[in-house]
């Protein structure tokens, strides 16, 4: 018990599940017995979470907005080690200092433009959320390009490898775990993103048109159903990631603090 309050204390995976999932179950019984009066209650929700997904098809809407993000997420992570592996040679670091600093752009404005690029709605919502995704993805990949130390370059050179080979060594095998953890760690820019682009494209559907039909009849129930699924399938996502970055980079966990 005395390491749930030690700081930088390691309590054992039992203990520290146990100790979740009471706060979950304390929090919910909080909100069961005294709701706040400017959310619905739980059962409330509970009940507008069974009607959207028998009667308005919050499942098939849900596989819709995830296929799209996955597809999003597929190419953007493409495109951001490109742009991530080319910083080697200094004539494209430009490149990559310029889409790290997009990441400030607004979408609102970008939407526009694509429209007149582009033929379909899917097209222009994709290529929003590829861009979102792409410039937040470089900030995080350079990053960990630059941890790269002067001594773990050496080390590879005395190996007799050339320059690409220790690059290829060192940055792209050897850190292939942290770019894992950079694309888990931004794949919930593209949920925030996917609300607003299924919004204006609405031609596919989509949880995000689902969340602003029921945002905008004001039934704040489904608002809370909905952002509760979105977060429980972040979640769920989320555990996928750490569970492939065990699976294939078993190293990765050696020494890491949870």
């Amino acid at each position: 018990m005395k390491s749930l309050f030690a700081p930088n204390a390691q309590p054992a995976r039992l203990v520290f599940t146990t100790m979740a999932v009471g706060q979950v179950a304390l929090l919910l019984l909080l909100w069961l017995f005294y709701p706040m009066q400017l959310f619905p209650s739980l059962g409330e929700v509970i009940r507008s979470l069974g009607d959207l997904i028998t009667t308005q098809g919050l499942i098939q809407e849900l596989w819709a907005s995830m296929t799209t993000a996955i597809e999003a997420l597929a190419v953007a992570t493409v495109l951001a080690l490109v742009i991530s592996y080319l910083t080697a040679l200094p004539f494209f670091r430009p490149i990559a200092y310029a889409a790290s600093k997009m990441r400030y752009l607004t979408l609102t404005g970008l939407t526009f433009f694509m429209a007149l690029m582009l033929n379909s709605g899917h097209q222009v919502k994709l290529s929003v959320l590829i861009f979102g995704a792409t410039v937040y993805l470089v900030t995080g990949m350079t990053s960990v390009i630059l941890t790269t130390t002067q001594e773990e370059m050496d080390h590879a050179r005395t190996l007799g490898m050339s320059e690409w080979r220790s690059f290829y060594e060192v940055v792209v095998l050897g850190k292939l775990d942290e770019m894992l953890e950079v694309v888990r760690q931004n794949f919930a820019i593209i949920w925030t993103m996917i609300t607003l682009v299924e919004t204006l494209y609405q031609s596919e559907g989509g949880i995000g048109l689902l969340l602003y039909k029921q945002n905008r009849y004001l039934h704040l129930d489904g608002v809370l159903a909905i952002q509760l699924v979105i977060l429980a399938t972040g979640a769920a996502q989320d555990y996928v990631f750490v569970l492939l970055r065990r699976v294939f980079f078993p190293y990765s966990a050696l020494g890491a603090t949870v």
